[in-house]
C-alpha cells in the first residue's frame, strides 16, 4: 500500500519513482484522496529533480488513462492533430485545420482557452457570432465525417487528471516544468486518438519556454512520447519574440485568419500554416502541396462548411471596439523589437485575456501592429493600434508598452523556422 508522503518524500530524495506509485498518485489526487498541498508538494519536487524517461512515460500514461480516449479509426480518413505550446498573435489553429481538412483528412482540433498572455483558440472562435465550441463526442465525430474539420473544446473526460494537475501548478509555480509540461501536452493529445501528431514549439520572449536549449528538450521528449505511443509524432521549433502576424486578440485575430483563407495574409503566419500543413499531410500520407488549396479557396469552403456546422454565421461581420488609442514611433530608424510578452501582456490588459479561469474575455479586445522587425519607421509614424471596450483599461496597457520597441540603424530578422524534430 502506497502513502502519498512516502511518494513525496522518495522524489524530494530525487529517487525514482516507479510507474505503480506514480500511477496511484495520480489516481489518488483525481479522486480527491490525496491533497492538493500533498500533489503540490510533489510536483515541487518534479520541478528540482526532473522525471527519467520512465517516469514521465509512467506520468502521462497514467493522465492519459484518467478518463476516456478517443478512437477515430472507423471513420475511413486518416487523422492528423497539431499541438502550439502557446504564443501571442498564434492563430494558426483557425486556418490550419480547414487546410488539412480539405484534403480529405479528418483534424479534431480540441482546443483551449487563454490564459496570462497567450491567446486561447477558443476565445478567437467565440467572436464569429454564433460560433458554439461546446461539442458531444457525437457531433465531433459526425463532424469529421462529413466535413474533416472541427476546432473545439475537449470533453470533461479527456484526461481529467490534467485538467486538475495543471490548475494546481498554475498557482504553485509549476507551470514551467517541463516533465508537467510535457506529461500535460502529451496526455491530452494522445488521448485524442489521431495517427498522426505534430508540435509547434515556440521559444523566445512570448513563449513559456524562452530558452532555446529547454524548448529543443521539450519538443525531443515530446516527440519521443508520441512515437513510443505508435504516434507519428515531429515537432517543429519556431521563433516567438515577436508576435505573429499583425494582430493580437480576438476578433482581429480571426479578422487575419480570413485574409490567409483567401489566399493572402501575413508573410509569417502563412509560413508558418504551410510549414505545420506540410508535415501533417506528410503523416497523413497525403503527397500535396497546401498552398494550392489557400489559392484556390478550397481551404476557405472547409472554413465555411466548419463555421456553419457549429452554428456560427460565416457571413457575419465581426464585433468592432468601441475604444481605441494609438502607440506612435518614439524615434525614426529600423525596428528591431517588438517585444511579444509585453504586446501579450498589453492585449490580455485591454479585455482580449483573462486573469482566472472562467472570466469572460473582449471580443473586440487587442492590438494591430501597424510594422514589425525589419521595417524602416518614422518618429511619430502609428505603431501599434489599441482596441477595448473599457477605457481605463488603455493607460496601463500603454505603462507595459514603453519598454516593449526598440530601434537600430541596421537589423536582419531570424529565420521564424528554427528546426524541426522527428
Amino acid at each position: 500500500m502506497y502513502t502519498a508522503v512516502d511518494i513525496i518524500t522518495a522524489k524530494r530524495n530525487a529517487t525514482e519513482l516507479s510507474a505503480e506509485q506514480i500511477t496511484w498518485m495520480v489516481n489518488a489526487y483525481t479522486a480527491g484522496d490525496v491533497s492538493d498541498a500533498q500533489f503540490a508538494a510533489l510536483a515541487m519536487a518534479i520541478y528540482f529533480h526532473g522525471l527519467s524517461d520512465d517516469e514521465l512515460f509512467a506520468l502521462t500514461t497514467a493522465m492519459l488513462n484518467s478518463g476516456t480516449t478517443l478512437d477515430f479509426s472507423d471513420l475511413g480518413k486518416p487523422t492528423a492533430d497539431k499541438h502550439s505550446t502557446g504564443g501571442v498573435g498564434d492563430k494558426i489553429t483557425l486556418p490550419l485545420t480547414p487546410l488539412v481538412a480539405s484534403y480529405g483528412v479528418a483534424v479534431p482540433q480540441l482546443s483551449g482557452r487563454g490564459l496570462g498572455h497567450t491567446g486561447g483558440t477558443l476565445d478567437k472562435l467565440e467572436a464569429i457570432p454564433g460560433f458554439c465550441v461546446d461539442l458531444t463526442e457525437h457531433q465531433i465525430r459526425t463532424q469529421l465525417r462529413d466535413l474533416g474539420a472541427v476546432i473545439c473544446a475537449a470533453t470533461a473526460q479527456l484526461a481529467p487528471a490534467d485538467k486538475k494537475i495543471y490548475a494546481l501548478r498554475d498557482v504553485t509555480a509549476t507551470v514551467d516544468a517541463m516533465p508537467l509540461i510535457a506529461s500535460s501536452i502529451m496526455s491530452k493529445k494522445l488521448a485524442e486518438g489521431t495517427d498522426t501528431l505534430v508540435l509547434d514549439v515556440k521559444t523566445g520572449t512570448g513563449a513559456f519556454m524562452q530558452d532555446e536549449a529547454d524548448a529543443r528538450q521539450l519538443a525531443e521528449k515530446m516527440v519521443w512520447l508520441g512515437k513510443t505511443y505508435g504516434v507519428a509524432t515531429s515537432a517543429v521549433l519556431t521563433r516567438m519574440d515577436t508576435p505573429l502576424g499583425y494582430t493580437v486578440g480576438n476578433a482581429i485575430e480571426v479578422e487575419e485568419t480570413l485574409e490567409v483563407l483567401a489566399g493572402g495574409g501575413p508573410d509569417d503566419v502563412v509560413e508558418l500554416t504551410l510549414t505545420l500543413a506540410r508535415h501533417m499531410l506528410a503523416g497523413a500520407g497525403v503527397d500535396a502541396d497546401p498552398a494550392e488549396h489557400l489559392a484556390n479557396g478550397k481551404a476557405m469552403d472547409t472554413w465555411r462548411a466548419m463555421l456553419t456546422a457549429q452554428q456560427g454565421d460565416p457571413d457575419a461581420p465581426l464585433p468592432t471596439p468601441s475604444h481605441h488609442h494609438t502607440v506612435t514611433a518614439p524615434e525614426s530608424g529600423t525596428l528591431s523589437r517588438m517585444d511579444a510578452r509585453a504586446i501579450g501582456e498589453a492585449a490580455w490588459r485591454l479585455g482580449a485575456g483573462r486573469q482566472s479561469q472562467g472570466e469572460p474575455v473582449q471580443a473586440t479586445a487587442g492590438i494591430r501592429l501597424h510594422a514589425k522587425p525589419g521595417d524602416t519607421i518614422t518618429a511619430g509614424q502609428p505603431l501599434l493600434s489599441l482596441y477595448t471596450e473599457t477605457p481605463d483599461r488603455i493607460e496601463p496597457a500603454v505603462q507595459i508598452l514603453e519598454h516593449a520597441i526598440d530601434t537600430t540603424r541596421t537589423f536582419t530578422a531570424p529565420e521564424l523556422i528554427i528546426d524541426v524534430i522527428r
